[in-house]
């Protein structure tokens, strides 16, 4: 559950309809990944499709779940209907953080790899993540949580443009790997992971 709730974090939200029911929706291109977290809350709703205007377009599947109970426990970790710029980070148990940490990458982190120093002689071969987010309380508050799990550095910058990214060099990177992808993990963006262990091979 802390993945599925570090994924909300990121990529989800709560809605209030007129008649007064609560629900509470996950809207992404990942339709693998969707299903995944549907059958791990054991739900059988219905994943709706939202089809790309055009052929560059991803289409977008959403699971929207009804359930007062469920969103008025987001409420009380510090979810409410308008989180974009006052996300904060929820308290979660230290043995789940990891998860937290991977649902929330999943949903709002990217991974790169890519040669830096190209105009010298031998060009060095790097890895790059980033979290990114409207609330910069949130991100540095995430960088002072990783911190206590070996993260050493990291770098916040907050963009004029209304949002904020928290970027982390190779040894850094590394550890997030080994941080969010350990033994007990079974919910992740198949698409990330390969990127991290790509990176791995290249440097043996």
């Amino acid at each position: 559950m802390a993945y599925i709730l570090g994924f909300f974090a990121a990529d989800g939200y709560i809605t209030l309809h007129k008649n007064g029911g609560l629900f509470w929706s996950i809207e992404i291109t990942d339709k693998k990944l969707i299903m995944q977290i549907r059958k791990s809350i054991r739900s059988e709703h219905k994943i709706t499709i939202r089809k790309g205007r055009n052929k560059n377009e991803k289409s977008l599947y959403r699971l929207q779940i009804g359930s007062k109970e469920m969103c008025n426990d987001l409420f009380k970790l510090g979810f409410h209907n308008k989180k974009t710029q006052t996300l904060t980070t929820p308290k979660v148990p230290h043995r789940y953080f990891p998860d937290f940490v991977r649902g929330y990458f999943d949903g709002d982190g990217n991974v790169w790899i890519g040669n830096v120093h190209k105009k010298r002689k031998t060009q060095t071969l790097v890895i790059q993540t980033a979290f990114t987010s409207s609330s910069v309380n949130f991100l540095r508050q995430l960088q002072l949580d990783l911190f206590k799990f070996g993260v050493e550095r990291g770098s916040l910058y907050n963009s004029k443009k209304g949002y904020a990214r928290l970027q982390f060099s190779v040894g850094d990177s590394l550890k997030l790997y080994k941080i969010m992808y350990n033994s007990n993990c079974y919910l992740f963006s198949d698409r990330k992971k390969v990127v991290f262990e790509k990176f791995i091979k290249m440097r043996l």
